[in-house]
């Protein structure tokens, strides 16, 4: 007869503890496991990286982690694709790579570079436009850009950007550029107009944008703007014609592209040259030696230091002016006193005329 034999506590008990013994064991080992994978992998993502020198590193729209890194990886600017796309994870904090151009400096390394991408540090680029840009000249710059993308927009209206140096990025769009130097123009010239001299002959702010559009394209002497300003409003006041030879220049480029280059008149052979005579008594709508107070449109972009010396011009009574050999101009507030100006840089021009015949 079969007897009955209790179980033994301890074994049982022992069975029971060295499972929990066993996983707790292994959970240390995988938690030092982990550890040593994290301590690696952290030593990794910020040891220096392989780039030589600094370079350039351009991610395009909706490009993947996987396809940058691999990207990255050719270019021996990091060492490992994979651990690029666990970094992204690790140190982008949930942000979404960027597109754009970035600078990948030597050295740098994996996560600096997945937080630069992830912060969207990229490139920024300078496109200068110089103060009495035209349109036309301003358009061809913005269409043979490299840092541009996308198809060229309408030409704006003349006078209607606010030319300037702006910093933009590698894939931003031509239209987007036009649009910002647009809004420039119209911020900058609402706060010039509401602090203009409220005596000035003219009537809006679109007049005020051809007044000045002709004083910059008259002097490239920045202290002189509020002179040839004040001779400017001035004339209108009595009334006057402006008689500015800018304004010939303007009608002519419009009438006749082929004897321009840059709003510069030239020759059959594109060299510069001067106005001629038939020019001046040429019958166009911008013509001031030809039509009465201020042209249709203004016949370039004027800057800041325009639009603001023509909002408050110099306090004067010269009406005329005329170049002095300096490279500014010698003002005016008779005929008389002009008359003398004239003689004076007639001399000044043929003594230079003739040290050029002397030097050839």
């Amino acid at each position: 007869m079969a007897r009955f034999r209790p179980v033994d506590d301890r074994r049982r008990r022992g069975g029971a503890w060295g499972f929990i013994s066993t996983l707790i064991g292994l959970g240390v080992i995988a938690a030092a496991a982990l550890f040593v994978a994290v301590f690696a992998f952290n030593a990794e993502a910020t040891r220096a990286g392989p780039a030589e020198a600094d370079t350039t590193f351009v991610v395009e729209r909706g490009a993947s982690a996987a396809s940058i890194g691999s990207a990255l990886e050719e270019q021996g600017l990091i060492r490992d694709a994979l651990l690029f796309r666990i970094a992204t994870r690790a140190f982008a904090q949930g942000q979404s790579l960027q597109a754009g151009e970035y600078e990948i400096e030597a050295g740098q390394s994996l996560r600096d570079i997945v937080r630069k991408m992830a912060e969207g540090d990229v490139v920024d680029h300078s496109i200068t436009f110089a103060e009495g840009v035209t349109i036309a000249a301003a358009m061809r710059i913005i269409a043979e850009s490299e840092y541009l993308t996308g198809d060229m927009p309408e030409a704006p209206p003349e006078g209607s950007i606010l030319p300037e140096t702006y910093h933009v990025t590698r894939g931003m769009t031509r239209a987007a550029l036009l649009q910002q130097m647009r809004d420039a123009r119209d911020a900058v010239l609402a706060e010039v107009w509401e602090g203009r001299r409220t005596n000035l002959p003219v009537s809006s702010p679109e007049e005020l944008v051809t007044l000045a559009s002709i004083v910059e394209r008259e002097t490239g002497v920045a202290e002189e703007r509020p002179l040839v300003a004040a001779a400017f409003v001035n004339r209108l006041r009595r009334p006057m014609r402006l008689e500015s030879d800018p304004t010939i220049i303007y009608g002519v480029c419009r009438q006749y592209p082929d004897r321009c280059r840059d709003g510069r008149l030239v020759d059959a052979q594109g060299n510069p040259r001067v106005i001629r005579a038939s020019e001046i008594a040429m019958r166009n709508s911008y013509n001031t030696y030809q039509i009465d107070r201020l042209p249709p449109t203004p016949i370039a972009n004027p800057g800041r230091a325009a639009l603001e010396a023509t909002a408050r011009p110099a306090d004067s009574d010269a009406i005329f002016f005329v170049a002095d050999g300096s490279g500014g101009h010698a003002f005016a507030a008779t005929l008389a006193e002009h008359n003398a100006n004239v003689a004076r840089w007639r001399q000044i021009e043929a003594q230079r005329l003739a040290e050029e015949r002397a030097n050839r």
